[in-house]
């Protein structure tokens, strides 16, 4: 399998370092580095109103709370938007949604996996790369359940409370997985269906090493999707590009490198001998638009 695609530190976006631990990307937006994970926060610092995208895992209630508490004075989000809902994005999200009561918006399709009906299909420890997935098999794939504050995304595209911003639906990583995107500046929010460090390695996962990624290959049933939807982000020519995982990354060598992972997607992402198979993962799906 060919290597994921090298970028260097002059592609890793210029942030501030604000006091409240997050890094700034521009007054509204901001993105807090937790143990595996990324988190974002969305809305101008000490007014009501903001959005926090994604939860990090169990453990990071405290750290999120602690960055809103100083970043919006205290005040509670509006709202929080899950790209999707797999342990390391949604570890807090129940405990988090039940100590401000606010809506949680994900998908239809990951709703499932919010509301406790439905768990995740079993990781893959064979895709290659390191510890992280060898271990994979033993990371928590049973459902969230928020209850009655989950909400479906508006079927226009818009996101509740994120003026200017929209939701594009990029499946493959997971069914319902989305990825968030601003048009003014060009910025994304990817989640994970690109990323920018390798997830499967433990020594990737500490160093950050920038680079252009497919989605953490132990928990991606569907390649075919993934590659669609990796297409479909690097249409979108971004400046700014925000993953679940690794350091954010900017500029025209950034992009470039994305169009290269789409138009070579098979060869640069998908694990040796992955098939394209929906019934391997998602039993009885294969076929069924209500997945594709």
């Amino acid at each position: 399998m060919t290597n994921q695609l090298a970028l260097s530190d002059a592609d890793l976006a210029p942030l501030v370092d604000c006091d409240d631990g997050t890094k700034a990307f521009a007054d509204d937006l901001s993105y807090r580095k937790l143990s595996i994970a990324n988190v974002v926060f969305y809305g101008q610092p000490g007014r009501e109103g903001w959005v926090l995208i994604d939860t990090g895992l169990p453990t990071s209630k405290s750290t999120i709370q602690q960055c809103a508490e100083r970043r919006f004075a205290d005040k509670r989000p509006a709202a929080i938007v899950m790209t999707h809902a797999h342990f390391d994005h949604a570890g807090s999200v129940e405990e988090l949604s039940r100590h401000w009561d606010v809506p949680v918006y994900a998908h239809p399709l990951e709703a499932p996996y919010l509301n406790g009906e439905a768990a995740y299909p079993p990781a893959d420890p064979w895709v290659g790369g390191g510890a992280m997935s060898l271990l994979s098999p033993l990371y928590p794939r049973s459902p969230v359940n928020v209850g009655a504050r989950l909400k479906s995304l508006p079927e226009d595209g818009s996101l509740p409370f994120m003026p200017n911003w929209k939701w594009l639906h990029t499946p493959g990583h997971t069914p319902g997985h989305i990825s968030l995107w601003r048009d003014s500046d060009r910025t994304l929010i990817a989640g994970d269906a690109v990323i920018t460090t390798g997830q499967e390695s433990a020594y990737e996962v500490m160093m950050q090493k920038p680079e252009i990624h497919g989605p953490p290959r132990y928990l991606t049933p569907d390649w075919e999707l993934s590659e669609d939807s990796a297409e479909l982000l690097s249409r979108l020519d971004p400046d700014i590009l925000i993953s679940g995982h690794g350091r954010p990354v900017k500029g025209a060598a950034m992009a470039a490198k994305l169009r290269e992972l789409a138009a070579n997607f098979r060869e640069i992402a998908v694990p040796e001998g992955a098939r394209y198979d929906l019934d391997r993962a998602f039993p009885g799906k294969s076929g069924n638009n209500a997945y594709r």
